[in-house]
């Protein structure tokens, strides 16, 4: 199942629709990173290159997952 988010990147209105597990992850690397979600997710949208948003947040979910003990 999907669970979609509205963020404001760039000085626009954007959703993302990602399964849950996915948003679980990216939630923990906010809060270990000390940030919030929302600026957690900027900061994936300023270095993804021409990835589409959604994936690069399971890539960076997907690395989170591999490194965890």
């Amino acid at each position: 199942m999907l669970k979609k988010r509205s963020f404001s990147l760039s000085g626009h209105r954007t959703s993302v629709a990602l399964e849950i597990e996915f948003w679980e992850i990216i939630d923990r690397q906010a809060k270990q990173a000390h940030t919030s979600l929302a600026a957690f997710v900027a900061d994936i949208d300023r270095n993804r290159g021409q990835r589409p948003l959604a994936s690069a947040l399971r890539l960076s979910a997907l690395a989170a997952a591999k490194s965890a003990p």
